[in-house]
């Protein structure tokens, strides 16, 4: 088995980590190298991640960091997260768990997969998330109009700040903040939440990823849409982008840690 490490470049003492974590996996006669950031940062090199070979990715940070490595992984390759963030719902282990849990992985792991969703505006891509897709306007203050059109048929019609379609893993981040429900992670669906919306009535839906899902952009002010937080893509006034289930789910190694008993722990911490 081989190893790469992703470490946050911006703490000393994360990087300070990394490499204990190079350290324990030598030692557990694992090769494990720092990717091409982390390696720079510590003045040695190593490999861009849309280029390893590596059989498992460690990565040291908050939800963001792991975003940012899945979004750069140039094929899934199964994440394991240590916590060095504010929350952390995508990190699996905290520090403390990581060093004890490291030295038995080489004899082998399970691998859990999360959906994701793929967007294409008009016909073309434009990429993948495994956390959401925010659609916002680029004016701060204006409201958009959205028709949510399933299998077809326009379901709702209404005017919002933004709207948020999220995964299933996705709803314990902004969803969650935007008044979503936390979801089981096995569900396959499509978790659509309006953001400050016009209407009262205009509630958070969760849709079958078996349906044809739609959204119809209906509004003279320009809108952006932003993947995971980590791309923004210009989509003009009006457009129509279509959502499906990605054929191609992010890995995460099973630490064999329940769901539900690790959302309670972290929002207890909040």
């Amino acid at each position: 088995m081989k190893a790469v490490i992703v470490s946050r470049i911006d703490n000393a003492e994360a990087l300070a980590f990394a490499r204990s974590i190079r350290a324990t996996l030598s030692e557990a006669s694992c090769p494990a190298e720092f990717d091409h950031d982390t390696a720079i940062a510590v003045g040695e090199s190593g490999p861009r991640l849309a280029e390893t070979d590596a059989d498992i990715v460690i990565v040291i940070g908050g939800d963001g960091t792991i975003l940012r490595t899945i979004q750069q992984l140039g094929s899934p390759v199964p994440v394991l997260g240590i916590n060095w963030g504010e929350v952390g719902f995508l990190a699996d282990l905290e520090t403390a768990d990581a060093l004890p849990f490291l030295r038995n992985l080489v004899h082998g792991f399970t691998v859990e997969e999360r959906m994701r969703i793929s967007l294409a505006k008009d016909g073309v891509p434009l990429g993948t998330a495994l956390n959401e897709a925010l659609i916002v306007t680029t004016r701060p203050a204006k409201m958009l109009r959205f028709s949510i059109i399933i299998d077809g048929v326009v379901a709702e019609q209404f005017r919002a700040d933004g709207l948020l379609v999220s995964t299933p893993t996705g709803s314990t981040a902004y969803a969650m903040s935007a008044g979503g429900p936390i979801v089981d992670p096995r569900i396959q669906g499509f978790l659509l939440v309006p953001l400050a919306p016009y209407m009262l009535s205009s509630r958070p839906h969760l849709i079958s990823e078996g349906r044809r899902l739609e959204i119809r952009l209906e509004s003279a002010k320009p809108a952006k849409l932003v993947l995971d937080g980590q791309q923004t893509i210009d989509l003009g006034t009006s457009s129509q982008i279509h959502i499906q289930r990605s054929p191609v789910p992010a890995q995460f190694v099973d630490v064999k840690r329940n769901f539900f008993e690790k959302v309670d722990k972290k929002l207890r911490n909040l």
